[in-house]
């Protein structure tokens, strides 16, 4: 039927003039399945205005939200993982790194930074689970440790964001080993009367739950942030009973006395400065 064709000349246009929007301006809610442009993103705290589902986001976007108007100095930037046991599965590790070096535009799975929250100094170190799944490797061990002797020699707090899948399984026991080492450093800080803040985001799993996030001054988390040591289908294959409901969620985490208090990422940084200034008098 002639009503259900363009027939006017120029209205049509070919597959090779049609234009797509760019990569990342729009981004679907997880949860409530609801288009978010990214300017709303970024005005919310990457935080969904519908249902208040928490987006996953890295280390960059923390620095913005938590550093006073995103100033920071980036503490040892250029560490970057070996390949001590020259492993290989589908493909090298080196070959892995390279690629997810390119891609992410990471060094590797954390970065840490000094400057000001709230106008008071602090030390923030932040893992991104886009580089291997936030993995914990070698370099993410010592970036901690260094990290926590910096706050020590400037006597400022440390703030550990973790969002991680667990040990690097390329590197094996040298991932291991960073467990061990954090906690060491860890025992350190608290000797030194510095605060340490644990932040769990979505996802905190493996080495990282059984070390350093679960050793803070105070542990927090963001609503609904899956935070446990094995993963919910490997427990339920291993007792072969359903799992309770919110099984691994902040709540449930926090019910059962892990968790010192969830907090919205809308008022995290209010929170955290509010939690310095009690610990600084």
């Amino acid at each position: 039927m002639a009503w259900f064709k363009r027939e006017i000349k120029g209205i049509i246009t070919t597959t090779e003039e049609k234009k797509e929007a760019p990569d990342g301006i729009w981004n679907k809610c997880p949860q409530c399945k609801k288009p978010l442009h990214y300017s709303e993103q970024v005005e919310n705290q990457y935080v969904c205005h519908y249902c208040g589902y928490h987006l996953r986001i890295g280390s960059k976007e923390y620095f913005s939200i938590l550093f006073d108007n995103n100033e920071f100095t980036e503490l040892f930037p250029d560490l970057v993982s070996g390949d001590p046991l020259h492993f290989e599965d589908t493909k090298k590790y080196t070959d892995r790194l390279k690629e997810t070096r390119a891609k992410t535009g990471l060094k590797d799975a954390i970065r840490a930074g000094t400057g000001k929250m709230g106008d008071q100094p602090i030390v923030i170190a932040c893992m991104d689970f886009n580089f291997i799944g936030g993995s914990m490797g070698s370099v993410v061990g010592e970036k901690i440790a260094r990290s926590i002797d910096y706050s020590i020699e400037h006597k400022i707090p440390f703030l550990m964001i973790s969002k991680s899948g667990g040990a690097r399984m390329m590197e094996a026991a040298f991932s291991l080993m960073q467990m061990a080492k954090t906690s060491a450093k860890l025992a350190l800080l608290s000797q030194a009367k510095i605060p340490y803040i644990s932040l769990l985001t979505d996802p905190t799993t493996g080495g990282v739950t059984a070390s350093y996030a679960m050793l803070g001054d105070i542990n927090i988390a963001e609503p609904g942030s899956l935070i446990g040591f094995a993963g919910p289908r490997v427990i339920k294959e291993t007792i072969k009973k359903d799992l309770p409901k919110g099984f691994q969620t902040a709540e449930f985490v926090q019910e059962h006395g892990f968790l010192d208090f969830i907090v919205d990422r809308r008022e995290m940084k209010e929170r955290l400065s509010s939690f310095m200034k009690m610990m600084s008098n």
